[in-house]
């Protein structure tokens, strides 16, 4: 149990894994054990999922604002977001439930699973610091992000700029990788925007798409847009 293999995470004080694991009915049927639930880790959870999603969104969602910012974050850590990502991952075979709890369904409840995952990005966090937390987290944080925008239209600057060119029938559009760094869980792409083979702006992000949106940005900015 000291591993936690969705991202390759070995936990140097397996104690805390278990703990985050622990759900209150297992630990109130354990009390003899002196076994902790996972309540006090979920709190600090919370907070550290705030605290990545707030730094990511401000990074990558620039042109965004405050209120939609908001909005963004909550649309991703709120109970059933968490409770997909939990699905992906697995977690309800791990927990440990009290007997009454695991016959009632416990291990696929979304409020038992969206819990354990923020115990469980605490224990993280605890464990090895906020990078591993980041990487446990931020590849959710970071499609969950781009399905939202992508579903609800905001700042979409790729469709805005591709709709300004297409007045003119002789130029074309097109996106053109530039450079490609960092670790795969924080991955930083610079993209360019080209206008036929003549290069208008460039732009980062933590995939090809946000790179590519905030090229199109830029080059909006750039024509006055």
């Amino acid at each position: 149990m000291s591993d936690f293999t969705h991202f390759e995470y070995t936990f140097q004080n397996p104690n805390l894994l278990q703990n985050a694991l622990t759900h209150s009915s297992y630990a109130n049927e354990n009390r003899d054990k002196n076994t902790r639930s996972n309540e006090r880790l979920e709190f600090l959870g919370d907070s550290v999922l705030g605290l990545i999603c707030a730094k990511y969104l401000f990074r990558e969602y620039r042109g965004l604002p405050e209120g939609e910012l908001t909005k963004l974050r909550a649309a991703i850590v709120c109970e059933s977001s968490l409770y997909e990502f939990a699905k992906e991952i697995n977690l309800g075979s791990r927990l440990l439930l009290g007997k009454g709890e695991r016959a009632g369904g416990g291990a696929k409840r979304p409020s038992v699973l969206a819990d354990a995952t923020e115990a469980v990005l605490a224990a993280i966090y605890l464990d090895g610091g906020l990078e591993p937390a980041e990487g446990f987290i931020l590849p959710f944080i970071r499609e969950k992000a781009e399905a939202i925008v992508k579903n609800r239209g905001i700042m979409d600057y790729k469709t805005t700029l591709q709709e300004i060119v297409q007045k003119n029938h002789e130029e074309t559009l097109s996106y053109r990788l530039k450079s490609e760094t960092g670790p795969d869980h924080d991955k930083r792409f610079v993209m360019e925007v080209l206008i036929n083979s003549n290069v208008l702006a460039e732009g980062e992000g933590h995939s090809e798409k946000m790179a590519e949106q905030a090229a199109a940005k830029a080059a909006l900015e750039l024509m006055g847009e």
